[in-house]
């Protein structure tokens, strides 16, 4: 029989509980899923409760208001400053912003004087040239004209002749000259000579001639007197550079193997466009036609070359006169790539003469060419070396001391004959 404080509850004994180790009961079998959801919501709030008392608990940290108060007064301080500086360098500009005073030149030098003399003198009797071409399309076999390029020239004399580089109008269908005072003129072909580089243009100026260049001569030239090129670089119409003659006698190859001779080097910019322009002299004297440049990128590297106007005043009356060049000759035949085996292999210096033609002055004189011998062997006949005592080592350079005479001229050889040297006297002829 019960005798415990409390009634005896049978259904109460039989869900006495086992706890866990925080308290809560364990049961032997588990609980209801309603008992469940009511547990979870108990211990959510729990939770809660717990974060709200931490929160209460918290006290945020004191806060440096002197430290933040200093950096702001700094900030503010550089930007006023910023501002005060930028308003004074505003002030500043605004006050030096009047134009300066002109200080009084005076008086040009004397060597500026005469190149600004130079050029106004000389301007009117410089041309621009601009060429044409035609092609034919390839589908309609329609011609077309194009544009093919641009170079100088000069008035040769008061008839509207034009002196200009013969590659200036090579390739072209037509040509068009342009004065300095802005007036073109369609322009005819007189003729040109492949072997000096020169071609002579002619226009029809009715009226306001332009004034041809003054000639002087270029062989009583030294190096290191002053020159002065006009012409048009890159299209730049009527354009002064200015330089001095760097070297005399030079020899020139050309793309088709010919070589021209006693071109004038100069260090004056020349470029492309300046071909067939006037090289002058401090006097404003012709002294040469710009010709070529030696560079690799194409643009003027201080190395230009102009035909001599001793050259250009006995090509371009012929062109005039015949339409082509009568070069003075011999009567021999030659040939440059073989003389130049040859003299290599006797160990001389000069041409060898290959044949002399028939009737010639050559024959005439007396000159003896190479000759085939019974056994196969060449036998070598007259070698020149020299014209009027001015030595030669090449054809080219041979034509080119013939071509400062004239046809009728007697010039003086001097040979080597079977290793004998003797000189002989022949009368040029017309042609080689």
């Amino acid at each position: 029989m019960w005798t415990g404080g409390d009634d005896f509850n049978p259904r109460r004994a039989c869900r006495t509980r086992i706890h866990r180790a925080d308290g809560r009961p364990l049961d032997s079998r588990p609980d209801r899923p309603h008992l469940q959801r009511r547990r979870r919501t108990a211990e959510r709030t729990r939770d809660r409760e717990r974060t709200r008392e931490a929160l209460l608990r918290y006290e945020e940290p004191e806060r440096d208001y002197a430290k933040i108060l200093w950096i702001a007064a700094a900030i503010a301080a550089v930007l006023v400053l910023w501002r005060i500086t930028t308003r004074y360098e505003y002030t500043l500009s605004r006050e030096d912003a009047a134009p300066r005073v002109v200080t009084a030149r005076g008086d040009l030098a004397a060597d500026e004087k005469a190149t600004i003399d130079l050029f106004e003198n000389a301007r009117g009797g410089v041309v621009y040239i601009t060429t044409r071409a035609k092609v034919r399309d390839f589908w309609t076999r329609n011609v077309y004209s194009v544009p093919r390029g641009t170079g100088s020239g000069f008035i040769w004399d008061g008839a509207g002749h034009v002196v200009t580089n013969y590659h200036v109008l090579e390739g072209a269908s037509e040509a068009t000259v342009k004065l300095a005072d802005g007036r073109d003129y369609k322009a005819g072909l007189v003729g040109a000579s492949e072997a000096h580089d020169i071609a002579v243009l002619k226009i029809g100026v009715g009226f306001k001639r332009p004034p041809p260049v003054p000639i002087g001569e270029s062989a009583k030239l030294k190096v290191g007197q002053k020159v002065f090129a006009i012409g048009n670089p890159f299209g730049l119409d009527w354009t002064l550079t200015t330089g001095i003659v760097s070297a005399l006698d030079r020899s020139l190859g050309e793309e088709n193997g010919a070589t021209i001779e006693h071109l004038i080097q100069t260090d004056a910019a020349i470029n492309p466009g300046n071909s067939g322009g006037p090289l002058l002299d401090s006097a404003g004297r012709l002294i040469g036609i710009n010709t070529a440049i030696y560079s690799p990128s194409g643009a003027s590297a201080g190395i230009g070359f102009a035909v001599p106007v001793d050259v250009v005043n006995r090509v371009v009356p012929q062109l005039i006169r015949h339409g082509k060049y009568i070069s003075p000759g011999l009567g021999v035949e030659l040939d440059e790539e073989l003389n130049q085996q040859l003299t290599n292999m006797l160990g001389v210096q000069g041409v060898v003469i290959l044949r002399v033609k028939a009737d010639s002055p050559a024959a005439k004189a007396g000159l003896e060419g190479a000759a085939m011998s019974a056994q196969g062997e060449v036998a070598i006949g007259d070698v020149i070396v020299a014209v009027n005592g001015k030595p030669v080592d090449s054809v080219s350079k041979l034509f080119a001391r013939l071509d400062d005479f004239k046809v009728g001229d007697n010039v003086t050889l001097s040979l080597l004959r079977h290793g004998k040297k003797g000189d002989v006297e022949v009368t040029l002829q017309p042609g080689n």
